[in-house]
């Protein structure tokens, strides 16, 4: 973990060196959200190749760099695009840019993802707030030796998702007349989409969506002492549901079709941030 520390540390040193950031929230962009970087004010733009230690994703959509600007009256970071455990990384790699982004400053993340829906009630296009999360990806990003000047050993979960957050996204939800749901996220490893009877399982959990990253990275903020937004797209509803086969097309239309609607989101949020004096 001695080394863990000093790769964030070189990492993050690396981008101020390049961009000369200190961010005040950073934003780690799922499906179809990526373009949201694009309008940042005063822009700049680093491929995560460009960066050391910094992973790099494979998937259709996701761009692959970080984007530093304002938006909303404050100083951002953006992650266009994250990797994912079912592409061979390990849960410790998959938070290594969410420990980087903390590392240079920002003390909250927003974390969005498109999610299969759980709840027969929550349409295609649905956005919901994340209140909690189920954590069933077989590895954590913890595990292994603890280094104290990243967090303790046993980190609380108790708030993840900070209640005051969640309310304030909720206020500015409503201000912009924005549907939006909350429940609880599941995170399960993929590749594959879940069988019906997993799904039955899950709903009995409790969890409302499920889909394959954001946990890794709400962990290792926990970690770090930051605080995190998340919030998914439902895209599709997960199967056995309607009865019909799931895709990855689905899931970017629906995701495309929602945009405009969730990067509404994203701005009010950011507004209200600093109006409120967190950000």
């Amino acid at each position: 973990m001695t080394a863990l520390y000093d790769e964030v540390q070189g990492s993050a040193a690396a981008i101020k060196a390049k961009l000369g950031v200190a961010p005040k929230v950073g934003l780690i962009l799922g499906s179809g959200l990526g373009g949201y970087a694009d309008k940042l004010g005063d822009a700049r733009a680093l491929d995560y190749a460009e960066i050391p230690g910094f992973p790099r994703s494979h998937v259709v959509g996701h761009k692959g760099r970080l984007v530093a600007g304002t938006r909303g009256g404050t100083s951002c970071i953006a992650m266009q695009g994250r990797v994912h455990m079912y592409e061979g990384h390990s849960a410790a790699t998959v938070a290594f840019p969410a420990r980087v982004l903390i590392a240079l400053g920002a003390k909250t993340l927003i974390i969005t993802n498109a999610a299969g829906g759980l709840n027969p009630a929550w349409q295609p296009g649905t956005l919901m707030l994340i209140r909690d999360h189920i954590d069933l990806l077989r590895d954590h990003p913890l595990r292994g030796p603890n280094d104290d000047r990243l967090g303790p050993r046993f980190p609380d979960m108790t708030h993840a998702y900070p209640r005051e957050l969640r309310t304030l996204v909720k206020e500015a939800a409503r201000s912009k007349g924005i549907p939006l749901e909350e429940g609880v996220y599941v995170a399960m490893p993929g590749p594959t989409y879940e069988t019906p009877a997993e799904v039955k399982m899950l709903q009995g959990l409790g969890a409302d969506a499920t889909g394959m990253s954001t946990v890794p990275e709400v962990i290792v903020a926990r970690h770090m002492g930051a605080r995190v937004i998340g919030i998914s797209c439902i895209t599709n509803q997960a199967a056995g549901i309607t009865g019909e086969e799931l895709s990855h097309a689905e899931v970017t239309e629906t995701a495309n079709r929602v945009r405009t609607t969730f990067e509404s989101l994203l701005d009010t949020i950011l507004e209200t941030l600093v109006t409120k004096g967190e950000a």
